[in-house]
C-alpha cells in the first residue's frame, strides 16, 4: 500500500508533522492501528538502524527519526484494542545506573526499542539497583537494558545484576548492557546477557534475547 510507503519514508526523514498527518488520515480512511507497525513504522526504524550502522546516519538523524516514528506512535497505542492490539515484544526496563547523568545514548535505544514493538519502562538517569528490582517485578519485565558512560559508574552494572540474582528475578529477565566505556568482555564478565555497541545493535540483541 502506497501510503505505508509514504509514512515509513516521513520516519525515515524525520518529518514528524507529516508522520502524524499521514497517521490520522489513514485511520479516517479506515485503515487498521495494528497495521502500521509491522508495514511502517518497524521497517522505517529498521532502515535507520541499518543507516546508522552503515554511518549513513548519525545520532541527530536517528533522535528526529525516532520522534517522527513516536509522533504516529502515540495516535495509534491508545486505539490498539482487541483484534487489533499488539502483543509486546518484550517488556524492557531501561535506565541508567546509579551515579550516572548521562542520557542521550539511553534514550535513543528505548525509542528505537518501542519503535521495534517492545514496551519500555524508562526509569531514567542516576538509577539504583533497588529502582530496578522494583521495576522488573512490577512490570513484568523480561528484559533490563542498562547504560554506563563513565568506567566509575560501570561497576553498577554488576550490583544490579547481583541485586536481581538476591530478589530471585535473574531468571526472569535476560540483561543487556551498553555506553561508551562497556565492552562485549566487561558484560560477560559481570554476568550480562549480551552488549549492545549501539541503538541499531541494542535492537538486534533484544529480538535475540527474547527469542531465545
Amino acid at each position: 500500500m502506497a501510503q505505508f510507503e509514504e509514512l515509513k519514508q516521513a520516519i525515515i526523514d524525520g518529518k514528524a508533522p507529516v508522520s502524524k498527518a499521514l497517521t490520522e488520515k489513514m485511520l479516517a480512511e479506515g485503515v487498521r492501528p495494528g497495521e502500521f507497525f509491522p508495514k511502517a513504522i518497524i521497517p522505517a526504524m529498521d532502515e535507520v538502524g541499518r543507516r546508522m550502522r552503515e554511518c549513513e546516519f548519525f545520532i541527530p538523524e536517528v533522535l528526529i527519526a525516532a520522534r517522527a516514528a513516536r509522533a504516529s506512535s502515540d495516535i495509534l497505542r491508545p486505539l490498539l484494542v482487541g483484534e487489533d492490539a499488539m502483543t509486546a515484544a518484550g517488556i524492557v526496563v531501561c535506565g541508567t545506573v546509579k551515579g550516572d547523568l548521562h542520557d542521550i545514548g539511553k534514550n535513543i535505544v528505548a525509542m528505537m526499542l518501542e519503535s521495534a514493538g517492545f514496551k519500555i519502562v524508562d526509569l531514567g538517569v542516576d538509577v539504583t539497583a533497588e529502582k530496578i528490582v522494583n521495576a522488573v517485578r512490577d512490570h513484568q519485565a523480561n528484559l533490563v537494558a542498562m547504560s554506563a558512560l563513565l568506567t566509575t559508574t560501570m561497576v553498577n552494572m554488576k550490583g544490579v545484576i547481583e541485586a536481581l540474582t538476591a530478589a530471585g528475578l535473574r531468571t526472569q529477565v535476560k540483561i543487556m548492557v551498553g555506553g561508551a566505556p562497556v565492552t562485549d568482555a566487561w558484560a560477560h564478565s559481570i554476568g550480562a546477557d549480551g552488549y549492545g555497541k549501539d541503538a541499531p545493535s541494542a535492537v538486534e540483541l533484544a529480538r535475540q534475547l527474547v527469542a531465545a
